[in-house]
């Protein structure tokens, strides 16, 4: 408040000093231009040595004057440049550091002038923090492999986005799995003025793979060496970040202090936090060579432009291998590199503030770093749409981007070589989640599932994941995050994801809510050989039941389904409230059946089938509850796919509450409303690209 108030003090006395020193030049003028009462004209006309009316002294006089004129304007052109950058100043750190304007403070980038300006907020109007103006792009450059890497990414990402006010450039060092994940998280994010290039990971470990390391990072930790031979020649300064990182404050604020380095400085660092260089940790501890305590490199400002005319491939490799000689490997990957350069030449670093790299580890001195400081530095498809359509809500949907992160959790599967592998494919939220144990239990083959939460349940399921020994032990279970968005249950949009990123040549598209039958994975990749999937176009079929209890001892064969099924324990899937559903299945044939047999499509006919991977995607513009499998199987048939019960295959529907779409459909008359015309609006859309053969369509809905 205090820092505001002088802020507002400097801004007023610049104004007076501005309109009062141009007053107090010209009455000087004035009073300056009179000799003997009579005004002087300074023209230069009259100014000529032969004018009767000037003596030497008077021409010494007016050429006086004229210098004080000149200095006069010269000191008013200065105040106005410092008053336009006052103006500016105060709003525009509100606005986003638009104001190109820098810090007094040079030297380290520790001092306490700094700090003060911190504690009074980093927003404070009279900081003296070099800004960035408004369009710069700030370029950040991270190295991620893996899933809990991409995981981390992710948070990082958020924490950035959040404060920012600047374009960003993503530099993207990546392996193959961060690289389609991350890729897929951008794209439908659709964050507007952010960009994000990859480097391809695998390419780069030729050049550091000599160097062994004992760090958990593996050959990836050393990666951040190669970035002036890896980023785009053009590109002159970078932030280099850990996948750990969490910014507070607006990521430009750091930017700016590239402004800082002086001479031969290139790079910015954070004195690490811990005594590791001190080498005192336990006995024989034998660290890096370091300068005092070292520095940590899990935040780096990097002068590329610099570096590369240093021959900083060179320098860097050179230190290694002499090390190595001793040390025999590095034991903090990149860190031990850097900070080796740095004993040798220390004129490279500039020091950061340790509030920009907060160490949070065991054995560090983090709370010396932060404990005087109050932060932490660290549509044209939808304008098409009539808003005042009473079904707006329901079109937008289908045209609404889910931020995704593939791949949520570790997973690992190779398919079967004999080309019959089958993944399970189901989608759920947050109140499903139970399911997961059971289904894992009931079916060993591989399985992809699309999420919808938001980013706080996600976060509670990474949580309950981590602490189900069900799920940790299978790396076969593909978790997929799509995050909330809107007010309907994107239920078709999550099969398409989770279908999508299926490795298998064959897809079972269940429901959450259904367990398999045992040794059903095993059945469907013998019945796909069978009836030769992979040369025909065919749905199999797997017979839905249901039970209306919460804990089912599960029929193990057929003979005890059947038996279960007459002494009312279960029955066929919701044959009271919705038997079109099931009914072309024809359960009275599948009761005596022992061979797979064909049914033909019916109206509102929505089984479970087996299918190859390369069938249609569900139509996205069903959201929530009803038509959202119908419609998927009315395509199935338009393109000719045969549809075959299976005789000995069974799954059964576990109860649940009501879900809240449903209790949408059936208290709001306008949500059946909009349904019914968006089922309309399919079928037409059904006609237009099937023609003839779609009629039958439109005729069973008007029969039915």
């Amino acid at each position: 408040m205090l820092g505001i108030c002088r802020g507002r003090r400097k801004f007023l006395a610049a104004s007076l000093t501005l309109l009062c020193i141009p007053a107090i030049t010209w009455l000087y003028l004035f009073a300056g231009s009179f000799e003997d009462g009579k005004p002087v004209s300074l023209s230069p006309l009259e100014s000529q040595p032969h004018s009767p009316r000037y003596s030497a002294s008077g021409q010494r006089e007016r050429e006086s004057l004229e210098v004080r004129v000149r200095e006069v304007e010269e000191e008013n052109r200065a105040l106005r440049r410092q008053l336009s950058l006052a103006q500016g100043r105060a709003p525009a750190h509100r606005r986003g550091n638009h104001s190109k304007t820098y810090s007094m403070e040079e030297g380290t980038g520790d001092s306490e002038n700094l700090r003060a300006g911190i504690v009074a907020g980093n927003s404070s109007e009279c900081g003296q923090q070099p800004v960035v103006e408004k369009c710069e792009t700030i370029h950040v450059a991270i190295v991620c492999a893996g899933y809990n890497a991409s995981r981390d990414v992710v948070t990082l990402v958020k924490s950035v986005l959040f404060h920012r006010r600047n374009p960003l450039h993503f530099h993207l060092v990546a392996d193959s799995i961060a690289e389609q994940i991350l890729a897929t998280l951008f794209q439908t994010w659709m964050v507007p003025a952010v960009r994000v290039d990859f480097y391809n990971a695998e390419e780069l470990k030729s050049e550091v793979s000599w160097i062994p390391n004992k760090h958990y990072s593996g050959i990836y930790g050393l990666m951040k060496l190669v970035l002036t031979k890896t980023l785009p020649a053009n590109l002159e300064r970078v932030i280099v970040l850990d996948t750990d990182i969490t910014f507070a404050t607006d990521i430009a604020e750091l930017w700016a202090v590239f402004h800082k380095f002086k001479g031969q400085q290139v790079l910015g660092l954070v004195e690490n936090q811990s005594d590791w260089y001190l080498g005192n940790l336990w006995k024989n501890h034998r660290p890096w060579p370091a300068l005092g305590r070292g520095y940590n490199t899990g935040v780096i400002l990097l002068l590329l432009d610099k570096l590369r005319r240093m021959k900083w491939e060179q320098m860097w490799r050179l230190t290694a291998e002499r090390e190595l000689m001793g040390m025999l490997s590095t034991s903090l990957a990149d860190q031990d590199i850097f900070n080796a350069v740095i004993k040798q030449n220390p004129f490279l670093v500039y020091q950061l503030p340790c509030f920009w790299n907060v160490q949070l580890s065991d054995h560090t001195r983090s709370e010396q770093c932060y404990r005087d400081v109050s932060d932490l530095k660290l549509q044209k498809q939808l304008s098409e749409l009539d808003e005042d359509d009473l079904c707006y809500e329901f079109r937008r949907e289908r045209f609404t981007v889910h931020r995704t992160h593939l791949y949520f959790l570790h997973y690992e599967y190779e398919p079967a070589a004999d080309n019959t592998d089958v993944t399970l494919v189901a989608q759920l939220s947050m109140d499903r989640l139970q399911m997961l144990e059971a289904i894992c239990k009931h079916w060993e083959g591989p399985v992809s599932l699309a999420l919808y939460l938001s980013d706080a349940e996600a976060q509670q399921f990474l949580r309950y994941a981590q602490g189900s020994e069900v799920l940790m032990s299978r790396h076969n279970v593909a978790y997929h995050i799509v995050y909330k968005e809107g007010q309907f249950y994107p239920v078709n949009l999550l099969r398409n994801v989770a279908m999508k990123h299926v490795g298998t040549p064959y897809l079972f598209l269940s429901d959450i809510d259904f367990l398999p039958m045992y040794g059903l994975y095993e059945y469907l990749r013998k019945s796909v050989i069978q009836l030769d999937l992979a040369n025909t176009k065919k749905a199999m079929i797997v017979p839905a039941f249901e039970t209306l209890r919460y804990r089912l001892s599960f029929p193990k064969s057929k003979a005890e389904l059947l038996s279960m099924l007459d002494m009312g324990t279960l029955f066929t899937f919701r044959y009271h409230v919705w038997t079109k559903g099931h009914a072309p299945t024809n359960f009275a044939k599948w009761r005596t059946a022992t061979t797979p047999y064909r049914v033909e499509w019916e109206a509102d006919f929505e089984p479970y089938v087996v299918v190859r991977r390369d069938c249609p995607e569900y139509d996205r513009r069903f959201v929530g509850f009803g038509w959202n499998k119908v419609a998927h199987i009315m395509e199935l048939d338009a393109q000719e796919y045969e549809f075959t019960v299976l005789p000995n295959a069974y799954m059964i529907h576990m109860p649940h509450a009501p879900s809240f779409d449903i209790t949408k459909f059936r208290s709001n008359k306008q949500y059946r409303i909009c349904l019914k015309t968006l089922k309309e609006e399919f079928q037409q859309d059904m006609s237009r690209r099937y023609g003839f053969a779609a009629l039958k369509y439109l005729t069973a809905e008007n029969n039915s």
